[in-house]
């Protein structure tokens, strides 16, 4: 009795499900097993494929009930069993054949970037992951579905069935979202921050409050070293000095100067941008001949490999400054708040530009603008071409820029005809230039003018090309000729590639430097030569501090193993 009973229920739960719902669901599983930008760890797979089960089950089960509410013609009580074997056997034969190839999709974009290969055994572990994450979303899904069904009977007591019907779906979405909204997206970023910023408060550094008074920190210094942060700490004292310089180059070189005002330092982005600028005056920073505006990424970060070669470049004769405007990294920024890094970057271009543009032409240093990823979203909407038109900076370079950036769109949709969304050429090569993996720089026949500005990106970096149009649009970057380091098998698919693409963000620094949206010092070094146009270095030079940079990599890795 008790086991009929169990038989019962469990017929009447597999029979709850809508095999309509399962087969479109099969359809999402199976092509989010095909590859995208970044190679997935098995979880991160599972997740992604349990994710996209629930997202097509949800599509198939919306599509049956607004098929039944609209009263059209159902199919025939005799051949629905027919139907639904049928259904199951071309959801089980599709899922079969998507995960056979998996492993073969995997590895076609580690093979590229120089990634150790995955085994089968990987399948069996994403196909337990996507099936555990799935049945619990679903499981979520279906009480948010009593909780509307609860809400419609209730309001179907006083008006009609269908008006209460529709009522309560559109209740239900609204509290949804101002749940999402205003309980969870505003006070995220602020309770995430404040956990971050707690986490780096109780990371202990062995970096020693510098001696010398021109760094920041210092005791003559006006921006405290408890203020500068974990992040800052790192940036001001380790930068090449004038000996490590001088050392290579075999010429004189000053000691580097480094400007960096922490979350902590000021209340305001206004006001950490004005005790920046103070700085850089108690310095005597606008003695120097390059002076460089950075914009850091989300958690304060300034790469080494993005900032150390200028440096080289132009034998220590240089001022970087930046200030903090988040404990986050970008890709959590950038969804919740992008502007914070706008703000940021604007406040700290304001105060330097204006008291700069003072400063006679011959006796101030040329001014360039820095960002990586998050930051450069910042840098490239700091400045307005229409303020500086009277008086421009002279250059500038960004890497990784991110998706939301309206300049890089617009420079991007008016690509040359025939050059590829990943790496664009735009007009006479004059004013923008784009490279990426491979030196895509020196353009036959471009001269550059009095303004150098160059995008660092690669094709395999989901930072640069994830689109909200990836829902319903195959993008360009997918059509014609593809990077080099982006696998052959990649397809577009509706909601899919979106959904593959916005997970790629989430692990988009865990691949190889050169690839993604980890941004290799050898790019870094041919693109601030472009910019900034340095003398007497000749390209045995250029390599020889290209392999010195390759060498202190390859010890840090040595040291984190």
């Amino acid at each position: 009795m008790f086991s009929t009973k169990i038989s019962s229920r469990c017929k009447s739960y597999i029979h709850s499900f809508s095999f309509v719902g399962l087969f479109i669901a099969s359809l999402f599983f199976a092509t989010s097993l095909t590859p995208s930008l970044i190679p997935r760890h098995f979880v991160v797979q599972g997740l992604l494929s349990g994710f996209s089960l629930a997202v097509g089950y949800g599509v198939g089960v919306f599509l049956v009930a607004f098929w039944k509410y609209l009263e059209l013609p159902l199919f025939p009580q005799k051949r629905k069993k027919i139907a639904m074997i049928l259904l199951f056997l071309a959801s089980f034969f599709l899922s079969f054949g998507f995960l056979w190839n998996v492993v073969k999709w995997q590895n076609s974009i580690r093979d590229l970037m120089g990634m150790d290969l995955v085994n089968s055994a990987n399948t069996i572990y994403i196909l337990l992951v996507a099936l555990l994450f799935s049945a619990f979303l679903v499981a979520m899904i279906r009480w948010a579905w009593i909780f509307l069904s609860f809400l419609s009977r209730y309001m179907g007591r006083l008006i009609p069935r269908r008006i209460a019907n529709t009522i309560g779906v559109f209740l239900g979405i609204f509290l949804l979202f101002s749940l999402v909204d205003n309980l969870l997206m505003k006070n995220l970023l602020t309770v995430a921050d404040n956990t971050f910023s707690q986490l780096d408060s109780l990371v202990e550094e062995d970096i020693p409050q510098p001696e010398d008074s021109l760094k920041s920190g210092s005791k003559n210094s006006l921006i405290s070293w408890e203020g500068i942060g974990r992040r800052g700490k790192h940036f001001i004292a380790t930068g090449p000095t004038k000996k490590d310089i001088s050392t290579f180059t075999g010429r004189f070189a000053q000691e580097p100067l480094r400007v960096y005002a922490g979350f902590n330092s000021a209340e305001t982005p206004e006001a950490r941008a004005k005790l920046a600028l103070e700085e850089l005056k108690r310095i005597s920073a606008f003695d120097r001949s390059i002076l460089v505006i950075a914009v850091p990424t989300g958690t304060g970060w300034m790469q080494e490999e993005g900032v150390d070669p200028i440096e080289y470049l132009h034998d220590g004769d240089t001022v970087i400054v930046t200030t903090q405007y988040s404990y986050l990294p970008s890709w959590m920024t950038l969804l919740i708040d992008p502007d914070r890094s706008i703000i940021s970057a604007k406040a700290l271009f304001n105060e330097v530009y204006d008291h700069w543009k003072t400063l006679p032409e011959d006796q101030r240093p040329k001014l360039y603008l820095h960002g990586l990823s998050l930051g450069a979203l910042g840098s490239e909407s700091s400045s307005s071409l229409y303020r500086m038109i009277d008086d421009p900076i002279d250059g500038a370079m960004w890497s990784g820029t991110p998706f939301p950036s309206e300049v890089w769109k617009s420079v991007t949709r008016s690509r040359n005809l025939g050059s590829p969304e990943w790496l664009p050429q735009f007009e006479d090569g004059s004013l923008i230039r784009f490279t990426g993996r491979d030196n895509a720089l020196n353009i036959p026949g471009a001269v550059w003018g009095g303004v150098r500005i160059v995008y660092l990106q690669y094709p395999s970096d989901p930072m640069v090309f994830f689109s909200p149009s990836l829902l319903y649009k195959e993008p360009d970057w997918l059509q014609g000729k593809r990077g080099d380091d982006v696998s052959p098998y990649l397809d577009w698919y509706p909601v899919i590639t979106f959904l593959q693409v916005g997970f790629d963000l989430l692990t988009s620094t865990s691949v190889p430097a050169g690839h993604g949206h980890n941004y290799a010092v050898e790019n870094y070094i041919e693109s601030w030569i472009e910019v900034s146009h340095p003398q007497k270095w000749s390209s045995k030079d250029v390599q020889r501090l290209k392999d010195l940079f390759l060498e202190k990599a390859k010890e840090k890795e040595k040291e984190k193993k």
